[in-house]
């Protein structure tokens, strides 16, 4: 009886386990490493002293305002991409003829840096926190259109006729059929929403900004100040992974919904 009970929880949790598992051994190897001198210990630190110089930074609150500077940048370019996002993807569902004609510039828009707009920001929107905002959106602005619109280009024929049928009206229509049909794909769109914007933004910050939580980071590392550098470098680390595993987690359940609803 316990073995059956073991085999099913190994079954139904062994992705977790042995992603654990990786992540263990790799930091083990790490500090393993480090600590045998296998890696130049003037360039890196073992990351138990990562760990504690992180915690060290979040008990004192050193860097306390940089990384609020970051993740209201961050936050304010997710809500404005998620926002015209969704609306424009729901505009190029609406209107084929117009998504035809870009349809070329969305496939072709993540070849150009994004960053190459940043000096044209800086004129527009001037020597602040806006031209860091703008560009996280705009990295983020495309990935919430496209699955927005294949949310809603994938929503079954058989639901719509049924809404036909029910002679539902436009407004129940979008929010008992269209929506919850989209709605796995409209996640997707706000995960990477989320991912995009916090890359643009700090990347920004580690290359042309004067705060924030990249530029502390850059800082230390033109310092050579590695428990600093490797410190913040963890708790972005931990931030993002912890933020991206809980959205991951999310749309997961979300398609296995879909699937399951589909299948009956």
């Amino acid at each position: 009886m316990h073995e059956s009970q073991g085999s099913r929880l190994w079954r139904k949790h062994r992705v977790v386990i042995l992603r654990c598992l990786i992540i263990i051994c790799g930091v083990a190897s790490l500090e393993l490493a480090s600590r045998l001198a296998w890696i130049d210990p003037v360039s890196f630190i073992p990351p138990s002293e990562m760990a504690a110089s992180a915690w060290n930074m979040v008990w004192e609150g050193t860097y306390q305002e940089d990384i609020l500077l970051t993740l209201s940048s961050a936050g304010l370019a997710v809500l404005l991409a998620m926002l015209t996002g969704f609306l424009f993807g729901l505009m190029l569902y609406k209107l084929p003829r117009l998504r035809r004609v870009l349809d070329p510039l969305l496939l072709s828009y993540y070849a150009v840096p994004i960053f190459v707009f940043y000096p044209m920001l800086i004129v527009l929107f001037g020597l602040n926190r806006w031209p860091l905002i703008v560009l996280g959106y705009l990295f983020a602005l495309v990935a919430m259109a496209v699955n927005t619109l294949n949310g809603l280009e994938r929503i079954p024929v058989v639901l719509l006729r049924t809404a036909r049928v029910l002679r539902m009206g436009r407004v129940q229509e979008v929010w008992l059929i269209k929506l919850p049909a989209s709605l796995p794909f409209i996640f997707t769109g706000i995960k990477l929403t989320i991912v995009y914007s916090f890359i643009a933004v700090i990347a920004g910050e580690f290359l042309l900004s004067g705060a924030g939580f990249g530029y502390q980071i850059a800082f230390a590392y033109n310092n050579f100040d590695n428990q600093t550098m490797y410190g913040l470098m963890l708790l972005l680390l931990l931030f993002v992974g912890t933020i991206n595993l809980i959205l991951h987690t999310v749309e997961q359940r979300l398609y296995q919904r879909r699937v399951l609803k589909e299948a009956t």
